[in-house]
């Protein structure tokens, strides 16, 4: 059973909340200077600064956002919305948005949308009037409803582009080019494609370029799917992988040439001998499986924090800073080797 105790009094004992004014007084500054120093760092000297932050700490300051927002119109949070907490590859995505959202002073407010479109309309609907903001990254909606977000709301996305709205695609010839290279170095003629879902711009780029590659080395190529883009989705495509006659076979992410090679194993198809495999994104666990998963490195970590910075340029008015290609390029592991 559950016992339930009455607090009496307003908020119990807790101590009430110290405010800017708190510290105004505990410094004998103005409360508009204590401000400016916990919400717009660098406009006042660097030792006053310094002094009014570790009082904040001292008096237990925490910073209101909605509050902050009434007389500027601006919360100082952004919305990061990926396709599905559950895939590694979003891990490095989302720890690079953080750090420069922590570096510039904003508050990443994190959501997904389990690989559906109409989740991720809902997610928007209740996400966006809470932020100044937002970045999709591998966004399920059609270019239309993304579109319409952009009118309201400034956007950039990750791994998909719509019209002229900020975007940032990691460049995958370079990624796909060194990755067919391989396959055909080894000797491989013949080659399939596993696909994701029909919802993802970045499942079709991704298949177009490998398809463009493969004709240049004169190589057979098929295309599978489309396929939920998980294990399950990439254990399911071992029957018609097999049936295409393909020596190697690309999935569209690590997950599904994960699931592949569980399929292999429980089918008892010899991963290289029989069946080369490669990945795309090197996950975290990508290079823990047995074999090892040859895969297309994405630089997820430096695309979440490109797009933070983007949004964060548009935000304030100001020209983006200039940053270094995205550039993908092959991780080289066990599991492609020479068709038997």
């Amino acid at each position: 059973m559950v016992e339930r105790h009455a607090v009496h009094g307003a908020g119990g004992n807790r101590r009430p909340s110290a405010t800017i004014y708190d510290i105004a007084r505990e410094l004998g500054l103005s409360p508009s200077t204590v401000s400016r120093a916990l919400n717009k760092p660098g406009r006042i000297s660097a030792k006053t600064e310094k002094r009014i932050r570790e009082t904040a700490a001292e008096l237990g300051y925490r910073s209101n956002p909605m509050a902050r927002a009434l007389p500027t119109g601006r919360t100082r949070m952004i919305g990061l919305v990926v396709s599905d907490v559950t895939n590694p590859v979003f891990f490095r995505l989302v720890r690079g948005a953080e750090q420069v959202c922590s570096e510039l002073g904003y508050t990443l407010v994190f959501a997904e949308s389990q690989e559906s479109g109409e989740i991720e309309s809902g997610t928007l609907d209740r996400l966006l009037p809470a932020v100044d903001g937002v970045v999709l990254a591998a966004a399920r909606l059609d270019d239309e409803q993304i579109a319409s977000i952009a009118e309201t709301k400034d956007v950039v996305l990750i791994n998909r582009r719509v019209g002229d709205l900020a975007a940032v695609v990691p460049d995958i010839d370079t990624g796909v080019a060194e990755a067919i290279g391989h396959l055909a170095e080894l000797g491989h003629r013949s080659l399939a494609y596993v696909a994701g879902p029909t919802t993802s711009w970045m499942s079709r780029e991704r298949g177009e370029r490998l398809f463009d590659a493969a004709v240049a080395h004169d190589m057979t190529f098929a295309e599978i799917g489309p396929n939920q883009p998980s294990l399950e989705g990439g254990e399911a495509a071992l029957r018609r992988v097999r049936a295409s006659g393909a020596t190697a076979v690309l999935a569209y992410n690590d997950l599904m040439a994960i699931g592949l090679l569980r399929a292999c194993r429980r089918e008892g198809v010899d991963v290289p001998r029989q069946l080369s495999v490669v990945g795309f994104d090197d996950i975290f666990g990508a290079d823990l499986t047995t074999p090892s998963v040859t895969t297309v490195r994405s630089p997820l970590d430096r695309a979440g924090a490109a797009a933070v910075r983007e949004l964060v340029s548009t935000l304030e008015s100001r020209d983006p800073e200039a940053t270094d290609p995205l550039v993908t390029e092959l991780v080289v592991r066990e599991s492609t080797a020479a068709p038997a």
